[in-house]
């Protein structure tokens, strides 16, 4: 190992060369991080197989790291990543010029105006698959939660995106492509890990089955897709070296990102609502109260309309829905030094950084600090609320902090999709329940599976049954 140049920050190694610290901390990078910072102070770097990844654990830190973007670069390494885990060409600029741009320029149809579209779309397309499915439960009816949350928000999330399936088993057709969804998904954190993926037995063949179902030729026949794929079809038409399998593979890649992550955020607010019954009943109060207010019945049979200020009204819904993202989170924000620099930090600190050396963040320290959050391992529904308003002033050491809740990482590397994410889940759990009765019908506690450590929600160590009917 190198020596450590002045301003360096002290040096974890393992006594494995070239893994590094990578095994300990794939098992629980939380608690190896929490003793790092103990021993060292809050800057270190450690060496994880063959990388040197320094990480900034105050918080009050963050927003140097944040805006230093020219320096600190996020988008090459996701896209290198991206292009590995989901089988399309790297976007190098020779190749395929601006296309990255064109790419980024599209997420304005997830914000604004066309957010509003997309989630009134949304919305409707929830309904009705609440209807399809739930129709039928006069009587109590018992499903496995994990698999309930998969089975609507996938396929709420690709009607809404991709369009109907108009086959007559439209709803079977979409059920196949989210079983060999959740197959490779379930070998995702290997890929991002960067093993070969022929070492995950039917994972590659899995990938290009349903790659295969983005092709032009199947897109095409879907009805009634939205304005951010159709814009995404139409800026891969121009690149006339983007094969129809790399298109599709761009097109897969696009689902990943709506649904692999929420579904599992999903699953965790519901789960934690059933098992607080003050945070259930204070949820459900808030949206029985605005749909009697704006005269809307509730019930599969009628259509419900929310605006985008009524669902940011819903202020016991998005404090609950954020409680529940503050503690399953675990997304580590990594930014890349693209040369030799200094990055100078609060309070007179520097950090020497060499080219290629990796900055993270991991905010779940963050999430969990008994300082910003009282109780961090306790679920609060109404710790972002404040005398009936949103609360956004957290405060650690006796200073307000300028970020306290990152789910959806920070600065450049922020999920673009985030506003549609948050929509979406407060769309299934205000139906949820506006037309049923839910609760667990077993009780064991889940806990998080730590194997998606760093790479955004974690999902639960096992699946739980819960029952519903109609409200009466």
């Amino acid at each position: 190992v190198f020596n450590r140049k002045t301003g360096e920050p002290p040096l974890i190694n393992g006594w494995i060369p070239y893994l590094g610290k990578a095994l300990i901390f794939r098992k629980d990078a939380y608690k190896f991080l929490l003793d790092q910072q103990k021993k060292f102070g809050d800057i270190f770097t450690v060496h994880i197989a063959g990388r040197y990844i320094t990480f900034i654990m105050d918080p009050f830190q963050y927003v140097y790291v944040i805006r230093n973007s020219k320096q600190l670069e996020f988008h090459e390494f996701a896209n290198k990543m991206a292009s590995k885990t989901f089988d399309y060409p790297a976007l190098s600029k020779g190749k395929f010029p601006e296309l990255k741009e064109n790419l980024h320029r599209i997420y304005q149809y997830l914000q604004g105006k066309p957010l509003d579209i997309i989630s009134d779309h949304m919305m409707k397309n929830l309904q009705d698959i609440f209807e399809w499915k739930c129709s039928q439960a006069t009587d109590w009816e018992t499903e496995k939660m994990y698999k309930f949350c998969c089975s609507v928000m996938f396929e709420a999330s690709f009607v809404t995106l991709y369009g109907r399936v108009p086959a007559a088993d439209g709803h079977k057709v979409i059920s196949e492509i989210r079983d060999k969804f959740i197959k490779f998904d379930a070998s995702f954190p290997y890929l991002a890990a960067n093993i070969p993926i022929e070492l995950l037995g039917a994972t590659k063949k899995v990938r290009k089955e349903l790659i295969h179902h983005f092709l032009l030729q199947n897109m095409t026949k879907w009805l009634g897709g939205s304005k951010v794929v159709q814009a995404r079809q139409d800026i891969f038409e121009k690149y006339e070296l983007l094969g129809d399998y790399d298109k599709a593979a761009h097109h897969f890649a696009f689902l990943w990102a709506s649904v692999g992550n929420t579904i599992p955020a999903t699953f965790w607010a519901m789960y934690y609502l059933l098992r607080h019954p003050e945070a259930l009943a204070a949820v459900r109060d808030e949206i029985d109260h605005l749909l009697q207010s704006t005269g809307q019945k509730r019930g599969p049979t009628y259509n419900i309309h929310l605006t985008r200020e009524q669902l940011d009204n819903l202020v016991y819904l998005e404090s609950a829905l954020n409680e529940s993202l503050r503690m399953c989170s675990s997304s580590m924000n990594i930014r890349i030094s693209q040369e030799d620099f200094v990055l100078k930090l609060e309070g007179n600190q520097e950090v020497v950084l060499r080219k290629g050396d990796w900055i993270a963040l991991y905010p779940q320290i963050l999430h969990m600090d008994p300082e910003v959050y009282e109780d961090p391992k306790e679920y609060k529904f109404d710790r972002y609320i404040e005398n009936g308003k949103k609360k956004t002033t957290f405060y650690k050491a006796g200073r307000k902090l300028k970020y306290f809740l990152m789910p959806f990482g920070s600065g450049i590397s922020m999920c673009p999709g985030r506003f549609l994410a948050m929509n979406e889940m407060k769309m299934f759990l205000f139906i949820l329940l506006s037309h049923f009765d839910v609760e667990l019908a077993e009780n064991k506690s889940v806990r998080l599976d730590n194997s998606r450590m760093g790479l955004g929600i974690l999902l639960p160590d096992v699946d739980i049954a819960f029952r519903y009917k109609l409200r009466s």
